[in-house]
């Protein structure tokens, strides 16, 4: 019984020590491994099967939007970052750099990409003449760079995976309406596959991407009260396009610079669905999301027919279209129950003896831990359902719990005691300047989410100096 318990006691509670909790959850789920390269990952098959899943989900609303996959080198000539004046600053601090190839010293510095812009503004001078070269509309999957000082798993670590969309058009409409559609593409996918409510808005020009006339983004609120910026969207303007002179001849015979965008999604979202949806059992996998959306664990497997009929019900629901797989490992019904859970599997079916005279299984939901008896011929379209309203119920559960920890500061007293008592969103208003949500960093440790395309008038005065507001904007301790 005590080894049985073990691997649930080995998690720290989330309400004694979240940081801890969330480092027991990632590395008893088997999701990464640490490594010999400080700050880099082992990213373990459970964790890789949930990017891959995300991957998959991810490129085919991209394509069903016009997208079309490349993939371009990882190493960026220091000239060609140069290029751009406020890019290059942005990035500067967490370049890593290749000085040698083999033992010979290179002449000219390579960085290895902390982001592609600069590599697709060099393509795209070569590869577009004429307005009949537009749109270009392209997405590569790859990983990047980034010599990050302080690192988590998923959350922040110096290489990590993603996707970056680098897209080229005629005008700075059609640049704007992308940046906004792939915003929205990434929003709706954070809510329909991943079960996490976010909130959509602009980033503060303090908060904006490095080079980006507007950033856009999409915020979600960890059960922590932190939130998590979760998806990116970028409108470049023409800037990049003056840099690297990418020009076109327009219908009107005219050269013109192109209008750009970049938008991107990581393997950060993995920390979002553990911190999200997880508790002190372990990870919980939306179901649409889950690698593996079914466990059947056989009860008394050795007893006659019982492994026969679970290997039946695996096969049965994998033909009916659910990621199904059956535990038959040599290990107690108590060790498997709690590693499923610890794994964060929706539905559990268990099968015993007696169920097999009865004709029935028990169906387990893994976020409520309810249970059905269910009937041999009826698991099938029960455990669709189940899922169905699983994946639901996360959703809302994870949007009450970010309503609940939404809170409103019409004071700067108000702001401050939120901020120290209160983790979550503060919505406030803000007149625009930097110098006010310096101060409000500064003095209280918040930063600027975004500012909501839904806005709200909360009052007529800056939360911070009191001048008429302009804003109102989502604030909170984040990742």
């Amino acid at each position: 019984m005590a080894k049985e318990k073990k691997l649930v006691e080995s998690i720290t509670s989330m309400e004694e020590d979240f940081a801890q909790w969330y480092t027991d959850v990632v590395k008893k789920a088997e999701l990464i491994d640490y490594t010999s390269v400080k700050g880099c990952m082992v990213i373990k098959p459970a964790g890789y099967a949930i990017w891959e899943n995300i991957q998959h989900e991810l490129d085919r609303r991209f394509k069903e939007v016009g997208v079309q996959n490349v993939y371009l080198p990882m190493f960026i000539p220091e000239s060609l970052l140069q290029k751009e004046k406020d890019h290059v600053e942005g990035f500067a601090p967490e370049v890593a750099w290749v000085t040698h190839g083999g033992l010979e010293e290179l002449q000219e510095r390579l960085c290895v990409r902390p982001t592609s812009e600069t590599l697709f503004c060099d393509f795209y001078a070569n590869d577009i003449h004429s307005y009949r070269d537009l749109p270009k509309v392209y997405n590569q999957w790859c990983s990047v760079v980034r010599w990050e000082k302080t690192t988590r798993p998923f959350l922040r670590s110096r290489e990590f995976l993603w996707q970056e969309g680098h897209t080229a058009h005629a005008t700075a409409k059609e640049a704007e309406e992308r940046t906004i559609q792939m915003l929205n593409v990434y929003a709706d996918f954070c809510e329909e596959v991943l079960a996490i409510p976010v909130i959509k808005g602009r980033k503060t020009d303090k908060e904006k991407f490095a080079g980006a006339e507007a950033t856009y983004t999409i915020e979600s609120l960890m059960h922590d009260g932190k939130a998590l910026q979760s998806g990116t969207s970028h409108n470049f303007g023409d800037g990049f396009a003056k840099a690297f002179n990418i020009q076109f001849t327009d219908k009107d015979n005219t050269l013109k610079y192109v209008h750009q965008t970049s938008w991107g999604m990581t393997t950060r979202m993995i920390g979002a669905i553990i911190m999200v949806h997880g508790d002190n059992s372990g990870l919980v996998l939306p179901p649409r999301i889950a690698p593996t959306q079914v466990m059947v664990i056989p009860i008394q497997q050795k007893k006659e027919g019982v492994l026969e009929r679970a290997a039946a019900i695996r096969d049965e629901l994998t033909a009916s279209g659910l990621r199904t797989r059956m535990d038959d490992a040599d290990k107690s019904p108590g060790w498997k129950f709690a590693e499923q859970e610890m794994r964060g599997i929706p539905v559990r079916i268990e099968l015993g003896p007696k169920d097999l005279e009865a004709g029935h299984a028990v169906v387990v939901r893994r976020d409520t831990r309810e249970k059905q008896v269910v009937a041999f011929e009826e698991l099938a379209d029960t455990v669709k359902k189940t899922l169905e309203t699983m994946q639901k119920d996360m959703l809302e559960r994870a949007r009450a719990h970010r309503d609940a920890h939404t809170y409103t500061a019409v004071t700067k007293e108000e702001f401050k005691d939120m901020a120290e008592h209160k983790p979550g969103f503060i919505k406030a208003m803000w007149c625009g300047s930097q110098e006010c949500e310096d101060a409000l960093k500064e003095e209280c440790g918040v930063t600027s989410r975004c500012m909501p395309f839904d806005q709200e008038h909360i009052s007529d005065t800056c939360i911070c100096c009191g001048k008429p507001a302009k804003k109102m904007v989502y604030w909170g301790k984040a990742y």
